[in-house]
């Protein structure tokens, strides 16, 4: 059996008198998608935070590409090539595309020894990764915030890729989508597994789970409870799992 591209061994973490996971194990490889099915409380997004270097394990041990590793913050995490796109996107609405590919990275170059932000720079880049993932943007000039829902997710996508990410994290990304945009979404993520990306995928939408993911791991209370390949499980099993029934 090879090597999972990430590895959570037998994490716990506590906020002072509460368990928020006990004993998780959790794996994925690469060109993977795994959904973390639980319902609110269950600590799906302790687990993300502690992949993505937001808070350390107060026991266990993360392994990436088979190697231990201690991740301080998040930085720590992007550099390995583990990207995290939160329900919000972190997009900055006022910036045009290009700088929200780059924000907090942004390229410089200097003017009469003055050093600017490169912004074309930022604009032909930015260009080159959406069409990597075939998404069209009529404009790259225009603030996120004229974007629809579905195109800002996109963008999100797109900046993960763009810093070279092997494990990406999407928490609820078809929420408040309409259905065409949970489409697309959807074959961006196909997508990425085709090219040898892990996602660890994070949804309440069961449809969703069921068409995109290999595997679906359920948490309640903290708890690893159940894993199921998706193409055994059915959605009432699931559910179960999930409640305690």
């Amino acid at each position: 059996m090879t090597e999972p591209l990430l590895e959570a061994r037998n994490i716990y973490k506590r906020f002072g008198g509460v368990h928020a996971l006990e004993n998780v194990t959790f794996r994925l490889d690469a060109g993977e998608v795994v959904a973390l099915a639980g319902d609110n409380g269950a600590g799906k997004s302790t687990l993300i935070k502690i992949i993505s270097g937001v808070f350390p394990p107060d026991e266990g041990e993360l392994r990436y590409q088979g190697e231990p590793v201690a991740l301080g913050n998040p930085q720590d995490a992007r550099r390995r090539g583990i990207e995290t796109i939160y329900q919000d996107l972190a997009l900055a609405d006022n910036l045009d595309v290009g700088a929200n590919i780059f924000l907090g990275r942004e390229p410089m170059r200097r003017v009469f020894g003055v050093p600017v932000m490169d912004r074309r720079r930022m604009r032909a880049e930015a260009a080159h990764a959406l069409e990597a993932l075939d998404i069209g943007l009529d404009r790259l000039d225009r603030p996120v915030r004229a974007l629809s829902g579905g195109q800002r997710q996109c963008i999100a996508i797109g900046r993960a890729i763009h810093w070279n990410a092997r494990v990406l994290i999407m928490d609820e990304p078809t929420a408040a989508l309409g259905v065409p945009e949970q489409r697309r979404v959807i074959a961006l993520i196909r997508s990425l597994k085709l090219s040898g990306v892990g996602v660890i995928f994070i949804s309440h939408n069961l449809a969703d789970i069921f068409d995109v993911s290999d595997r679906i791991v359920v948490l309640r209370r903290g708890v690893n409870v159940g894993e199921r390949p998706t193409r055994e499980a059915n959605a009432d099993e699931i559910v179960r799992l999930m409640v305690g029934g």
